[in-house]
């Protein structure tokens, strides 16, 4: 998955353009080696804490310029759309921004995993509100509105409620590549982990989160779905996925501290996607 990030997000770089940092946390494989392969403008940390808010923060202790883009290794970007998030950021208006996501199946997803992610990405809270895409970029003014990334699950979630709407924006000409899991197994077990970070988020920062949900109008989806008959059919995994998942999530809040990462290891396997 590293190089496949990689490869995309540094071609055609231009001399200090770009200084990416590749944060090993408790990493048991090759990726470390595999990352300094590339050389300039690459830098890869490692540590033995496998905690993805420990890597965010020792990523920012070593960065030395701003914006900055936060970008999970299993998400593909090219060098364009990280140029784009930039340029969104360089006026000051605008202190948070990301790309739109792109879901790639493989040829053996499921059919209800498929048809989740096409009602989901239908939703206008979806969207709209840096969610989803992997992806997140701030200005240096928009990074000084926190000090340490907490622990927390959802570290998206939780920058995403820092900034008011106007303060946010969806870049429509960048693009990020999320590999979307292959069965239905797996899908539960990535939004179970969503609903958990969501859950965790309200118990520590209950008034930022109660900000930001008065600012979301889920009925604003009824029209959308209205208008497309085809998704009715594909509200029913929707509905499905997200039940089991929020059941799941409530039954596991109470062990947030002892909580191990669930990852969704279908969509890392080796495998030709759609297009290729």
């Amino acid at each position: 998955m590293i190089r496949r990030c990689l490869t995309a997000l540094i071609s055609g770089y231009e001399v200090a353009e770009l200084e990416v940092l590749v944060v090993c946390n408790g990493c048991s494989d090759d990726t470390a080696e595999i990352a300094k392969q590339f050389g300039p403008p690459v830098r890869v940390l490692e540590t033995e804490v496998p905690s993805k808010t420990n890597a965010l923060n020792l990523g920012d202790d070593a960065a030395l310029g701003f914006p900055r883009v936060y970008m999970d290794a299993d998400v593909v970007m090219d060098l364009a759309s990280l140029r784009q998030l930039a340029a969104t950021l360089v006026n000051g208006t605008v202190l948070a921004c990301f790309p739109k996501p792109r879901s790639v199946f493989g040829p053996n997803t499921s059919w209800s995993v498929r048809e989740f992610y096409r009602f989901w990405t239908a939703l206008p809270h979806i969207q709209d509100g840096m969610i989803a895409a992997g992806v997140y970029a701030v200005s240096k003014a928009g990074r000084y509105r926190f000090e340490r990334f907490p622990d927390v699950i959802a570290d998206d979630g939780y920058v995403r409620r820092l900034f008011e709407p106007h303060e946010r924006r969806l870049v429509d000409g960048a693009i990020s590549e999320v590999r979307e899991p292959l069965t239905l197994g797996d899908l539960l077990k990535i939004r179970t982990r969503s609903q958990l970070g969501e859950l965790q988020l309200w118990q520590r920062y209950p008034d930022l989160c109660a900000r930001d949900s008065k600012t979301k109008r889920y009925l604003r989806a009824l029209p959308a779905i209205v208008k497309r008959p085809s998704l009715f059919i594909a509200a029913v995994p929707y509905f499905y996925v997200n039940i089991v998942s929020r059941l799941r999530a409530l039954k596991q809040l109470k062990s947030t501290q002892r909580y191990v990462w669930a990852r969704d290891n279908s969509s890392r396997t080796p495998q030709p996607l759609e297009g290729d």
